[in-house]
This record gives C-alpha cells, sequence and structure tokens, in this order.
C-alpha cells in the first residue's frame, strides 16, 4: 500500500484502464488521470473518460497528440480502414505504432511536474492483440529510459501485465466494480459502451473473458 503517494493513470475509458483506475484508488493517496486525444475514430471514448473521471471525483488531464495521428494512420483513426485482427504475423490494422512509447512518456512528463512517483497502465502481455508496445519487456525498458531521461525515480506499474481477460474480470469482481465496469465502460471499437457491438475483436475478446469469468465463478459457488 502506498497511501502517502501520488500516481497518474493512463486512462482511455475503457475496461482495463479502469480497472487500472480503481485499483490505483485502492493504493494511493492521490490519482490524477490522463487521457490521449489523438483524433481517435470515436470521440465517444474521450466522453466516456470524462464521465468517468467526473463520476469518481478525480482530476483529469486530457492532451492533444494530434501528430501521432499523422504520423501512424491506423484503423483506429481512419474510417476507410477496416478494423481486423493481424494475418500472417503481421500486426492487427488497429495497432498504432508507437503508441505507448509516446503515451507513457507523455504520462512521466506530466507525473513530474504534478510531483507524482507512480504510473499506471493497462497494458498486458497475456491477452494482448500482438502489440509490441504492450510487452513487459517494454515497459521496464522505457521505465529506465524516462528516469535516465528526467533524473527520477518514477515507477511504471502495470497490474494487468500477467492477466488474460477472465482474470482481470475477476480482479474487478474483487474490488467490487465489476458491474460498473461491464456498464460504463468503452472498448469497442465500434464506439458502443457497455457491451459493445459484440462483434469487433475488441469486443469479442472482452465478452469471452467475461462469460469465462461468470462460468468460473458459477463453477467455485456451486463446490
Amino acid at each position: 500500500m502506498l497511501k502517502n503517494e501520488k500516481a497518474i493513470v493512463v486512462f482511455s475509458g475503457g475496461q482495463d484502464s479502469t480497472t487500472c483506475l480503481f485499483w490505483a484508488l485502492e493504493r494511493f493517496k492521490e490519482v490524477e488521470l490522463i487521457t490521449f486525444d489523438y483524433n481517435q475514430r470515436h470521440k465517444a471514448e474521450i466522453e466516456c473518460a470524462k464521465e468517468i473521471a467526473s463520476d469518481l471525483h478525480v482530476k483529469h488531464h486530457i492532451l492533444n497528440m494530434d501528430l501521432l495521428n499523422q504520423l501512424a494512420p491506423n484503423a483506429l483513426t481512419r474510417s476507410d480502414m477496416e478494423v481486423k485482427d493481424g494475418e500472417n504475423g503481421e500486426l492487427p490494422s488497429t495497432f498504432v505504432p508507437g503508441r505507448n512509447l509516446v503515451f507513457l512518456s507523455f504520462a512521466s512528463i506530466l507525473a513530474n511536474q504534478v510531483g507524482a512517483k507512480h504510473i499506471i497502465t493497462g497494458v498486458c502481455e497475456t491477452d494482448f492483440s500482438g502489440y509490441p508496445d504492450c510487452r513487459d519487456d517494454f515497459i521496464k525498458s522505457l521505465n529506465v529510459s524516462v528516469n535516465l531521461a528526467m533524473d527520477e525515480k518514477l515507477v511504471i506499474h502495470t497490474p494487468l501485465m500477467w492477466l488474460n481477460k477472465a482474470e482481470a474480470w475477476k480482479l474487478a469482481d474483487e474490488m467490487g466494480k465489476l458491474e460498473y465496469i461491464r456498464t460504463k465502460t468503452l472498448t469497442c471499437y465500434n464506439g458502443i459502451k457497455g457491451d459493445g457491438c459484440g462483434t469487433c475483436p475488441s469486443c469479442q475478446l472482452r465478452l469471452k473473458g467475461y462469460e469465462e469469468y461468470i462460468q468460473q465463478k458459477q463453477q467455485a459457488s456451486s463446490n
């Protein structure tokens, strides 16, 4: 427990970052959020993040990152690009090159400015889509780099790094926040809050994990 310290949560308003927000609120004296506006296809994502921040009374910073959109066109920012999984070893069309590198670097700068020593991100190597910037070795490497760059002792936390989606839902339930996260977050690539469209890769991964966890919970309660 780090109740005397301050943390920054990289926050999209989705399942993973909201789970990380509740995780941080249990552990830190003060928590602030940072959301990046990179002209993503669905502005509903940012509105959802605003709503959750307001609902939980957490200070919320929104940074304009249009440059990322210009440099790295992808299915999350271009309506003429199809959202699809990677094929033949290729990355999914939703991969934004350098996104977590940029986001965590700017989150580190904000942390330095507001006196926070901890940064929390929902990246995950277990149930990810092949994104190289979600891997544990990248996070550890970047943590060293930002500290060298700013002569700081920041710690980047990844509470979901080794959890699959069912285990992430379990964590949400253990914190008493499962229904909040299920109904109030936006993970859908088609911009639909809650259970989403049910057909995009993000919704399918989320639903599969939810159903697995509920089944495990029911089995445990019947034993």
